[in-house]
């Protein structure tokens, strides 16, 4: 076993595994951390063979692969997931579980009557704990629907990463029977299920209102920015209006990491005749953007307006004339500009060769030197004390696929 290898080996499973992280954030970053042991190593030891057993936000395989033997259910709304228990899944020689997102789950985008993938209730629960405050709302109160009456749920994240008014939330919503004592700078508590659902609950969907758009937009609890308009957008929005006044006929654009679909939903309103993709690694971004896409009445041919749950760019998609982003800087606990780098060379090669990009980001992460990697034009369009608005032309790797 080389030292790589051995640096990567998870030994909390069942068996130890090798487990690694496919290009998000570099290999020099574990695929797991001392909440996954600690929630593989409880949940063993309470398991009981041909319990029913799902897996809820895994990051990279550890929490999945590490209960192999009891086939969890792996529940998730990331879509990078996918990519990594595949990879590591046949790294280690096991069957490559499948993932269901809660564009699967939540039936007819109403999560109110989501429930368990495939039949029956859970009898346990294994659940990373996000840093939302309201998406974690939200998973306890799913939890509440697919547990069986006598099912557990093991909930954990490190200290640094939980969110504030955790414990109210737990307080309010399940039945705690026990706070697990801190290691390694991460928490597990184990709870029953209580009686809170998603059926009612009025925090389900929340939104803003903005004068130029026929109805207002809406996000699920996952959703950036949900409830208000961020800052980086509205300095975005427009530019999005001038530049989409000039596209041809039906040009194909694409809202990149759209979360609730503004970006895309104001160059539809502008243009009833483009053909708008809408793509993010969050399927509660998805499912609240074709709801927003829907609301507006601006859908009014399904063929040129597409959606997309996947880690970046859509594999086989474009080329596009338009590509319209406002990167995240932030993954679970990694901060930095991994993630926008990974973007602006998706886009680099799923532009045409006269397709531009249309950005806005934070000031600070000096994207003006990055994007010169990926394209021969990069013009400021504005700037603030926060956010710098660029318009990217001649895409480098045009034609091409990552």
């Amino acid at each position: 076993m080389s030292r790589s290898d051995r640096e990567a080996l998870f030994r909390a499973g069942e068996s130890p595994l090798i487990l690694n992280r496919p290009h998000r954030g570099g290999r020099s970053l574990r695929a797991w951390d001392a909440a996954d042991e600690q929630l593989v190593a409880e949940a063993l030891s309470r398991l009981v063979p041909g319990q029913r057993v799902a897996v809820v936000d895994d990051s990279f395989g550890a929490l999945s692969l590490g209960m192999a033997s009891y086939g969890p259910d792996v529940v998730a709304d990331s879509a990078a997931l996918g990519e990594g228990l595949a990879q590591n899944a046949t790294a280690n020689g096991l069957p490559v579980p499948r993932v269901v997102s809660w564009e699967r789950v939540l039936a007819d985008g109403d999560p109110a009557t989501g429930t368990a993938p495939g039949e029956g209730l859970y009898d346990a629960v294994i659940l990373k704990v996000p840093r939302q405050l309201e998406y974690l709302a939200f998973l306890l109160r799913w939890c509440n629907q697919v547990l069986a009456p006598h099912g557990w749920l093991l909930t954990g994240g490190m200290i640094k990463h939980l969110p504030d008014q955790a414990v109210k939330l737990y307080q309010e919503l399940v039945e705690t029977e026990a706070v697990l004592p801190a290691k390694k700078k991460a928490r597990l508590v184990l709870c029953r299920r209580g009686a809170p659902t998603l059926a009612g609950w009025d925090r389900l969907w929340r939104g803003y209102t903005l004068q130029d758009l026929p109805a207002p937009v809406m996000g699920l609890p996952a959703v950036f920015a949900r409830d208000r308009l961020d800052v980086g957008s509205r300095e975005l929005l427009p530019f999005i209006r001038e530049t989409v006044s000039s596209l041809p006929q039906e040009a194909p654009v694409l809202d990149l990491a759209c979360g609730n679909g503004l970006l895309g939903l104001t160059a539809m309103t502008e243009r009833r005749d483009l053909a708008v993709s809408f793509a993010d690694i969050s399927s509660q971004a998805i499912v609240s953007a074709r709801t927003n896409v829907t609301a507006a009445g601006v859908n009014i041919d399904d063929d040129r307006c597409r959606y997309f749950h996947s880690d970046g760019v859509p594999v086989q998609s474009g080329p596009f004339r338009l590509i319209l982003l406002n990167p995240p800087f932030h993954e679970g606990g990694a901060v930095g500009d991994h993630i926008a780098l990974r973007l602006f060379e998706q886009a680099s090669r799923h532009l045409a060769h006269d397709g531009e990009l249309l950005m806005v980001g934070n000031r600070h992460l000096g994207y003006h030197r990055s994007l010169r990697q990926f394209f021969t034009g990069v013009e400021q369009l504005q700037a603030s004390p926060r956010f710098v608005v660029f318009r990217c032309s001649g895409p480098r790797h045009a034609g091409g696929r990552s």
